[in-house]
């Protein structure tokens, strides 16, 4: 079942059945930071962590549902020259997606949301996609009963940090690395 996120887009929940086409969009995203790296151990996080109780949501163009047309047939070509193929479908292509799992305040030890991912194509970015996602899953995140949302964001990846800033996220720690030399 889907509905209307934004006008001209639809979101829909995701299937445990999409878990390649997941692991995909997470390629993607680390591969645009980080052009230059393998990502092939992702497959291990999604195989670890992707369950039914992590849910996962696409966004389409509304456009996309359905029977095929000349538009469909555009957005599907346009796809297929991507650099990893992004298809739920031969008729459903999704433009962005967004998984979410648990995690427990260190703090105070309640269970709340924690964003694994949130990816938007490039070229339909800029268009209140992301925004409009952050939003669905704060309403979703209160209903449940959680009383925060966490996530993770590269220090690098400018346009996530102003969109978090923007909806009033925090820094509430920092992930501190020390990369070690394997030689003696």
């Amino acid at each position: 079942m889907s509905e209307q996120l934004l006008p001209g887009y639809i979101i829909r929940r995701g299937s445990l059945l999409e878990r390649s086409l997941l692991l995909k969009f997470m390629q993607r995203t680390y591969q645009d930071l980080f052009p230059n790296e393998d990502f092939s151990h992702l497959e291990q996080t999604v195989k670890q962590y992707f369950s039914s109780d992590t849910p996962l949501w696409w966004v389409e163009e509304e456009g996309e549902q359905g029977s095929r047309g000349a538009g469909e047939q555009r957005s599907k070509e346009s796809l297929s020259s991507a650099p990893l193929p992004l298809r739920a479908s031969a008729t459903h292509p999704p433009i962005a997606c967004l998984w979410v799992g648990n995690a427990i305040d260190q703090v105070h030890g309640n269970r709340h949301a924690h964003i694994f991912i949130l990816y938007v194509l490039p070229e339909h970015r800029r268009q209140g996609i992301g925004t409009a996602l952050m939003q669905y899953v704060e309403n979703w995140a209160i209903q449940r009963g959680d009383r925060q949302i966490g996530l993770q964001v590269f220090q690098s990846n400018k346009p996530a940090l102003n969109l978090y800033n923007q909806l009033g996220y925090q820094t509430q720690s920092l992930w501190m690395v020390k990369f070690l030399s394997a030689e003696k």
